[in-house]
């Protein structure tokens, strides 16, 4: 593997270590590290590279990855040469999904029950696998729902322990990593269905935890299902296979699982074998920032990323501090955050402590969490508003609508990069000023085009942005 040819950069895709993309402040280098686990001292070599071959600022994305800005074409193969010797990326040249699953940030901390057989092994048994459920995989699959089927002796006692939603999502990279054609975008998310709810995150398929099993979720609320979470991965696959087919056929119309038509999902359905369940029960929203317990008397730390990005020197005085510790792990919240995990409680408030210190997120009611804002302008060629900016303004701005609740999207143009969902509230760069849309996404229709001062002064009660937000039961108020 080696850095791309000029002619094959192009904007508008999923970058990644080995193609980055071109934006207006240099090459932005996204990173993928094995596992998606890292531990301190790793961070703070990434903190290091990032001040040596880009502008120094690093960012967390809306799927949990890592992204340097500002590197120069010249400095790339030097920062793509250091990234693999050290380990730091699991990287690979094909176009499929370089990072496939979502996990929480505190799945795989030591609860949950193993997953059997090896990965390489279930990938052998799904290239056996035919499209009618037999072989191998389809053997599995069998079982599973046999198992799943026959009668449970409801007064065993024993305790249901929870799907290690990590272990079972490196299984699932895996197994699927081999499949052909699957568009670069395409995402499982997956759930142990414990407190961290993962279901605000958008994905084609989803893979959640229910009393030991698993459940498979499908565009149109079509859950599958229960089934034991060994299968899980060759579902997945078997799935995302036939998913890859279409795509193949209709590259421009099919890029999402929800793209597929109708009858061509409820093929997919009946060619999976499984019966029709209930969808999940819903749970609250996750808490996305702040002191966490884990297991075994152990601590976590989730300290956000103002609207995803920071500058390398603050990266590096956190990571010193966490790895001063001389234990614990890393992981990359969705929610553009970082968890530090496996702490003493002391350990884990002298974190939050700097973190706070330092402008970080330490508390799950900063209005900042509420707030999606892409690189902006000048950093992207396409923003024509400087988001990052005026999403630090709005949110102050805004303060007691985002603690009721509201959601906000501040986007340089329509492309949507930072939130591809909908807000109760969508800022839409143009030409200096923005769209504003309410309850939708960058591509539904606005009602009014006004400067950030304007914005800022009708979002207050009595005036008519806030007035639209209650008609449409985003925002409690007169």
């Amino acid at each position: 593997m080696s850095a791309p040819a000029q002619d094959e950069l192009r904007r508008g895709w999923c970058p990644s270590t080995l193609r980055p993309m071109e934006t207006g402040d240099g090459w932005l280098v996204r990173l993928h590290p094995p596992g998606a686990r890292l531990d301190p001292t790793q961070m703070r070599r990434i903190a290091a590279l990032a001040r040596q071959h880009g502008n120094g600022l690093v960012e967390i994305s809306a799927r949990g990855n890592l992204q340097i800005r500002g590197v120069k074409p010249q400095a790339h193969p030097a920062l793509v040469a250091s990234l693999l010797a050290e380990q730091l990326v699991d990287e690979h040249d094909g176009q499929g999904p370089q990072r496939l699953t979502l996990v929480s940030p505190l799945a795989g901390d030591g609860a949950g029950r193993p997953l059997s057989p090896h990965p390489e092994e279930r990938r052998r048994r799904v290239s056996k696998d035919g499209p009618d459920g037999s072989g191998a995989s389809g053997s599995i699959l069998r079982d599973a729902i046999s198992k799943e089927m026959a009668p449970q002796d409801e007064g065993s006692g024993e305790r249901i322990e929870p799907v290690d939603a990590a272990a079972l999502a490196e299984v699932i990279e895996a197994v699927v990593r081999g499949i052909a054609d699957l568009p670069a975008k395409t995402c499982v998310v997956v759930d142990d269905g414990g407190a961290l709810s993962l279901d605000g995150f958008p994905a084609d398929i989803r893979v959640q935890g229910i009393a030991g099993k698993v459940a498979i979720g499908l565009p149109g609320a079509i859950w599958l299902g229960p089934i034991e979470a060994d299968a899980a991965a060759d579902v997945t696959a078997r799935l995302l296979a036939a998913f890859a087919a279409h795509h193949r056929h209709a590259l421009q119309t099919i890029r999402r699982l929800r793209d597929l038509p109708e009858d061509a999902l409820a093929a997919l359905v009946a060619a999976s074998g499984l019966p029709r369940t209930h969808a999940p029960a819903p749970r609250p929203a996750a808490k996305r920032a702040g002191l966490f317990t884990g297991h075994g008397g152990r601590f976590a730390a989730i300290i956000g990323l103002p609207f995803g990005r920071s500058d390398a020197a603050t990266l590096d005085l956190l990571c010193a501090m966490a790895e001063s510790f001389g234990d614990g792990d890393i992981r990359l919240s969705p929610w553009r955050g970082i968890a530090f995990r496996g702490l003493r409680r002391s350990d884990a408030d002298a974190l939050l402590g700097l973190g706070d210190e330092l402008g970080l997120i330490t508390d799950d009611d900063d209005p900042r969490l509420s707030v999606q804002a892409c690189a902006g302008k000048p950093a992207c060629l396409r923003a024509q508003t400087p988001t990052m900016a005026d999403a630090a303004l709005l949110a102050q701005a805004a303060t007691k609508l985002l603690a009721g609740g509201l959601t906000m999207h501040v986007s340089g143009c329509v492309k949507s990069c930072a939130h591809p969902g909908p807000s109760a509230l969508t800022l839409v760069g143009r030409d200096g000023h923005y769209d504003v849309v309410i309850d939708g996404t960058t591509r539904d229709a606005a009602f009014a085009e006004l400067d950030l001062c304007e914005i800022m002064t009708r979002l207050q009660p009595g005036q008519d942005i806030h007035a639209r937000l209650v008609a449409a039961g985003r925002v409690t108020g007169p």
